[in-house]
């Protein structure tokens, strides 16, 4: 059976350790035979990626801050070296300051603010708009949400808001960049034991109850997120763009807990 993905090339940003949810898609994506080039920001986070880009048999990583444009500039002008062409890019990267991630959302600082919306949602636009003289011939843009986006969960706070401006900069870049033949889509996990999720206040508690209430009674698992992604890029979701795709176990449907846990 041909491969899914054979032929195309991807660029995967955000990867922290073998438990984040970009590992779990950039294996899916390998395991479906694109060839993979990774991101990381700062040497620590080199040493953890490159022994786990090697393993997928990738050597090409590149130093990002996407909070810098000379950095940027120089990640994307060296894979236009030493690729040409970009088909797949997964934008995995979020962040705010801990210790935001517990108590009130009206307590959120504008310094916290700012940085949290800059590197959670604005980056998206910033990789996307260097990605576009690499994806001349069509390509796919992959990001992730959490549904703390568009309902209150505890402690998520100023990463709920920045995870709906990510959401609502998905749909705009996706008519945007549509005409190119490039599709934009955001892929919204239930809670996840990552080293992300785990910053937020209430982490553990928020998993079980998920886990407890969803219509499938499971949390999502990495491998289930690879695949959507890998559907997402490749030709099966050629007409799908603009979307937040749930892989929570059905969870979003939910008005209330099940009867046994009320």
């Amino acid at each position: 059976m041909t491969m899914l993905l054979q032929g195309k090339r991807a660029l995967v940003m955000g990867v922290a350790n073998d438990r984040s949810i970009a590992w779990g898609i950039a294996r899916a994506l390998a395991a479906q035979g694109a060839e993979l080039a990774f991101s990381y920001q700062g040497e620590a986070f080199g040493k953890r990626v490159e022994p786990l880009a090697a393993s997928l048999g990738s050597d090409v990583l590149v130093d990002v801050d996407v909070t810098d444009d000379a950095s940027l500039d120089r990640a994307f002008a060296a894979l236009a070296e030493r690729w040409g062409h970009l088909d797949i890019l997964v934008h995995a990267i979020a962040f705010s300051s801990k210790d935001e991630l517990t108590g009130r959302f009206v307590d959120t600082s504008r310094a916290n603010f700012k940085n949290s919306l800059d590197i959670s949602c604005y980056s998206l636009i910033e990789v996307a708009r260097r990605s576009l003289p690499l994806m001349n011939a069509g390509g796919t843009i992959l990001t992730l949400t959490y549904g703390g986006s568009n309902r209150v969960t505890p402690f998520y706070n100023v990463m709920g808001v920045a995870k709906a401006a990510l959401e609502s900069a998905v749909r705009y870049l996706a008519n945007d960049l549509g005409p190119q033949g490039i599709r934009v889509n955001a892929i919204s996990p239930g809670p996840m034991k990552t080293l992300a999720g785990a910053a937020i206040g209430g982490a553990r508690k928020t998993y079980r109850h998920t886990e407890a209430n969803a219509p499938l009674r499971a949390n999502a698992t990495l491998e289930a997120i690879g695949g959507t992604a890998v559907w997402l890029a490749s030709d099966w979701g050629a007409c799908t763009t603009g979307e937040v795709v749930l892989v929570d176990g059905g969870y979003h449907v939910l008005g209330m807990p099940q009867s046994d846990n009320l």
